[in-house]
């Protein structure tokens, strides 16, 4: 089962990104773990984001918190806004303000095909004991 978070955040995508591929594909523990090491902007909104991801998980899913991981990390552009530098002699100089969309998807340590294989063995489990009946 895939649980989905999403942010917006006023951080660059190009920081966010340089943080988010050290983290992409570890236990949701461990990635936590690293991101309250590393001293950098795009760390504290991908850190939220992705408790924001676990908590989806723990309260709507009701999965348990130590067997995520997690499956896929996605860092889009948001709209930039435009803004304004005073120069010398009167001028402006723009630049542009950069966001971010952040997705997190969690997954539970059993993947979902592993689940469907399950539940045909026990399928069959069942149907051979109800044959023996």
């Amino acid at each position: 089962m895939d649980i989905i978070a999403k942010s917006t955040v006023r951080v660059a995508p190009r920081k966010i990104r340089l943080v988010a591929d050290s983290v992409r594909s570890l236990s949701l523990d461990d990635a936590l773990n690293s991101l309250s090491v590393i001293k950098n902007r795009g760390a504290v909104s991908l850190g939220k984001t992705l408790e924001s991801a676990a908590a989806n998980a723990v309260n709507n899913n009701k999965l348990e918190r130590n067997t995520l991981k997690i499956k896929s990390i996605n860092v889009l552009e948001a709209p930039s806004y435009k803004r304004y530098h005073p120069s010398t002699r009167g001028r402006v100089h723009t630049y542009k303000r950069r966001g971010s969309h952040i997705e997190i998807v969690l997954t539970n340590g059993q993947s979902e095909a592993k689940n469907e294989k399950l539940q045909k063995v026990l399928e069959k489990v069942n149907k051979k004991e109800e044959k023996k009946s």
